[in-house]
């Protein structure tokens, strides 16, 4: 059936350009990828936008470090980001850099205007505790022994009168909106934790600083002196990428966003200080806010000084893409944590793609080779239990994806290759002589590997090419051709 009437807006997070992309980041990417390929799939409308966010003190005082400009530097960085298109076989449709001019300060300074009109905004002396990691004032119940958790330092004392936002105003509706699942959070435990800082209270937040401090960033409309928050200025990327603010028409094609997929790090952000915005500026909410975990590696925290962080372009380089996104996607649970490791990866690699998916192929292509074409009418010579287990599958693989259970998607997929090779091993197609029976065995299997393919087509996009290129299942007609083998061993 064609869905050409529905739309679907998935957005990730813009990564700040302080560092080189991680295997957190291309996690997020990667699972964003597959909700947009599943509802292209489904022939959807579909918008898929990503990008980086590069203003803020500790984007300048990297580029200083560097001995670079921070235009320069910011362009150097976001290449990098916007590289893992390639690199992971990423579909997004769009790349937002908060550095640009033309794109995206007219949305941040509308929305700003908008507070302001509304009366949302104010000026007062501040004196607070600064993280330059988080680029966000802190309070001590944030602290651990007086140090930031996540960066393990001292944040800055800092005192200065900046402008407010009145996020306190809009508490209640934030929660009634969060409650009543008109703003979806997924999974639910990251729901009860922004309900729990929900009854506690928000807090009205600072949304500029000096510019004489911070001069890499948007304008404040009307007040040169001041600059932009980070938070006023790179949540509103997911409306200025659309046209908020200079394509109104574009913007209400698009908003509001079906998904904003993020770190479980910036869940606060995104689930109480952006609704705020929107609900003051009179724009609709986003309709969920799917959250992931942090990725650990052989158990460890991912830092630069530990020197154990994974780069997705190494990754990719040593085992191809679609191997990298079969790991992310199976092996992570989608709203959770996870781990990382070389020897679980080499083993997921050879127990599911090698002699998984890939023997399965390889088994079938070399029996099936010498009996086609294969005339096959599936309404009618299709086996109940064949037919069954692949409704079953497509049912349980549907639930799974809405609720953005993708792993346990992915899983659902999986046991077509199990049952598939359960029927190979029964039926025993190579002791058949009567070519026939062998063409209808053949036909099963066939049917069984291209509803998997179909299955598995948004997360190992490549890998279901190369099915389909060995096992064409047409209307009517199988023709099978073999290929090499598409998932050597690893040894």
């Amino acid at each position: 059936m064609s869905n050409h009437d529905t739309q679907f807006y998935i957005t990730t997070a813009i990564d700040y350009v302080n560092g080189k992309p991680h295997i957190g980041h291309a996690l997020e990417k990667i699972q964003a990828d597959v909700l947009a390929r599943y509802h292209r799939a489904k022939e959807d409308r579909v918008w898929f936008l990503t990008g980086t966010d590069e203003h803020g003190a500790k984007i300048a005082r990297a580029a200083e470090a560097a001995g670079m400009t921070t235009a320069a530097f910011t362009d150097d960085m976001s290449a990098h980001f916007r590289g893992l298109k390639e690199t992971l076989n990423l579909s997004w449709d769009d790349f937002i850099r908060t550095s640009d001019r033309a794109r995206h300060w007219p949305g941040a300074q509308k929305i700003w205007t908008k507070l302001a009109e509304k009366g949302d905004l104010y000026k007062r002396k501040y004196r607070g505790l600064y993280c330059v990691g988080h680029e966000a004032f802190v309070t001590e119940k944030d602290l651990a022994d007086g140090k930031c958790r996540d960066h393990q330092k001292e944040p800055e004392v800092i005192e200065e009168e900046n402008w407010f936002f009145r996020l306190s105003r809009y508490t209640n509706e934030i929660k009634s909106r969060i409650e009543n699942h008109t703003l979806k959070i997924v999974p639910e435990s990251r729901q009860h934790e922004i309900l729990s800082l929900l009854n506690e209270g928000l807090e009205d937040v600072s949304f500029s600083r000096p510019a004489k401090d911070l001069s890499w960033g948007v304008p404040v409309p009307d007040d040169p002196e001041h600059t932009m928050y980070v938070w006023c200025d790179a949540l509103t990327n997911y409306i200025s990428a659309i046209g908020y603010g200079r394509d109104e028409d574009n913007f209400a094609q698009w908003w509001p966003a079906d998904v904003h997929a993020i770190g479980k790090d910036i869940l606060r952000f995104h689930a109480a200080i952006w609704p705020g915005m929107l609900l003051a500026a009179g724009l609709p909410l986003p309709k969920s806010i799917f959250v992931h975990g942090f990725i650990t590696v052989d158990g460890q925290k991912m830092s630069k000084s530990v020197g154990n962080v994974v780069s997705p372009v190494e990754l990719v380089e040593k085992y191809g893409a679609d191997p990298v996104r079969y790991y992310l996607l199976r092996e992570i649970p989608s709203g959770e944590d996870g781990d990382f490791s070389y020897e679980k990866f080499e083993q997921r690699y050879n127990g599911d793609l090698a002699n998984g998916i890939g023997n399965l192929v390889a088994r079938v292509a070399t029996l099936g080779e010498r009996v086609s074409p294969i005339s096959f009418a599936f309404k009618t010579d299709i086996e109940k239990s064949v037919d069954a287990a692949a409704d079953r599958a497509f049912a349980e693989y549907t639930k799974e994806m809405e609720a953005f259970r993708l792993n346990e998607a992915l899983a659902r997929a999986w046991e077509l290759i199990s049952f598939a090779d359960k029927y190979i091993n029964d039926k025993k197609p190579w002791t058949l002589h009567d070519e026939k029976e062998l063409s209808r065995v053949i036909a099963h299997a066939s049917y069984l590997i291209g509803s998997f393919a179909n299955l598995a087509a948004p997360f190992l996009p490549e890998t279901a090419e190369k099915i389909r290129a060995q096992i064409t299942v047409g209307d009517g007609c199988i023709t099978i051709k073999k290929h090499g083998n598409m998932f050597p061993r690893l040894e």
